[in-house]
C-alpha cells in the first residue's frame, strides 16, 4: 500500500470513528468535499495546510495521519534517510504533480509537537503561487539550491546555509529558485 492510500485511509478511519459525514470535516476544514474525498481515496496528497486544518477539525496532531506504530521513547533516522516519504502535490489546483517530498523525521514518535521533515522541492511547474496559511510556526534551513518564500506582502530568497522562522498563519508559500532545492523544515502546529 502506498504512504498516499495510508494518508487517507487514516483519515478516513479518523473521520468514521468520530461518526462525521465527508461533508461535515469538509465545512469544517474549510476544504471542498471533492478534496476530502480524492485525499481519502488516495488520489490526491494536498499542500500541508489544508493537512493541518483538517488534523485541527479531527482532533489530531498532524502527525497522526503520518504515524504508523507510535513509540515512547526516542527516534531515529540514520543520514537523513526516513523510510516515511510522502510527495505532497504542493497545491490543490495542481494535484496531478508533486512538487514537494517530505522525508518524516520522527514518524512513529508519540505525542511529539513538532514535525521535523528534509523535504526535497523542485521548481514549480507555474509561477502562479497561491498563498495559504494555518496555525502554528514553521523554521526551514536550506541545505542545498535556494528557496524563495513569499510571506505576506515579503520576498525572501534563501541560500545553502540560510534560515528563517515564521509564523504560518501569514499567508506564505515556499519553492525552489532556480534549480531544485532541499531543506530542513520543522513544522509546529498547536494542538
Amino acid at each position: 500500500m502506498s504512504e498516499e492510500n495510508q494518508l487517507g485511509t487514516k483519515i478516513q478511519q479518523i473521520r468514521e470513528n468520530r461518526e462525521m459525514t465527508v461533508e461535515e470535516l469538509a465545512a469544517e476544514s474549510q476544504c471542498s468535499k471533492e478534496v476530502i474525498e480524492s485525499i481519502e481515496s488516495g488520489n490526491l496528497i494536498p499542500s500541508l495546510t489544508p493537512l493541518i486544518k483538517i488534523a485541527r477539525v479531527l482532533g489530531v496532531r498532524l502527525g497522526t495521519f503520518l504515524d504508523d506504530a507510535p513509540q515512547t521513547g526516542p527516534v531515529m533516522v540514520k543520514s537523513g534517510k526516513s523510510k516515511q516519504v510522502i510527495h505532497f502535490s504542493g497545491k490543490e489546483d495542481h494535484p496531478d504533480t508533486s512538487a514537494l517530498d517530505f522525508y518524516a523525521l520522527a514518524s512513529g514518535k508519540a505525542d511529539r509537537h513538532m514535525e521535523p521533515f528534509i523535504i526535497d522541492v523542485r521548481i514549480p511547474a507555474s509561477k502562479d503561487y497561491k498563498l495559504s496559511s494555518h496555525e502554528g510556526e514553521e523554521f526551514i534551513y536550506v541545505m542545498k539550491g535556494k528557496i524563495e518564500i513569499l510571506y505576506g506582502q515579503e520576498r525572501y530568497l534563501l541560500s545553502e546555509g540560510d534560515s528563517i522562522y515564521y509564523d504560518s498563519i501569514v499567508p506564505h508559500d515556499l519553492h525552489a529558485y532556480g534549480e531544485d532545492a532541499k531543506i530542513l523544515a520543522v513544522v509546529y502546529t498547536p494542538f
